[in-house]
């Protein structure tokens, strides 16, 4: 039976089934992305109220940055993955280009992000989730 979630303010008896498992992919930069992940997202996450499990999250291009070390929503998101079992996965080549991961015998080790970020490509990313592989990628 899936979980089952009651949020501050629902009736009595209300509640919402959480049995839908999500990743979401972070390809947009600038305000856009940040603002939804940042203001929207991780605060329902944080609240426990996003109404499904989040699984992984994949960040292209400059949303890479907001795991550098250091960051305060970097850390957000690492304490929820560590709380949570999600992945935090940087595009390689992406988190490479920023200085955010370095080669290592022929692939890449994260440098200067929060402690649980893996870095990789797709292949990588599959065989992350592979484990507990997401219903729906919701990419933004």
């Amino acid at each position: 039976m899936a979980p089952r979630h009651r949020w501050p303010g629902m009736d009595q008896g209300e509640e919402v089934v959480q049995s839908m498992k999500v990743a979401y992919v972070f390809s947009t930069s600038g305000h856009t992305a940040s603002y939804k992940r940042g203001k929207m997202i991780l605060p329902q996450l944080e609240e426990g109220r996003h109404g499904v499990e989040v699984v992984g999250m994949f960040f292209f291009d400059d949303n890479c940055y907001v795991l550098r070390s250091g960051d305060p929503l970097g850390a957000r998101l690492r304490q929820v993955a560590a709380s949570t079992g999600m992945l935090l996965m940087l595009c390689d080549q992406c988190a490479h280009e920023r200085g955010l991961a370095t080669e290592h015998n022929g692939g890449y080790v994260p440098t200067g992000v929060v402690d649980g970020v893996q870095v990789g490509c797709f292949p990588d990313l599959y065989a992350a989730l592979a484990g507990n592989p997401p219903d729906h990628v919701i990419t933004l």
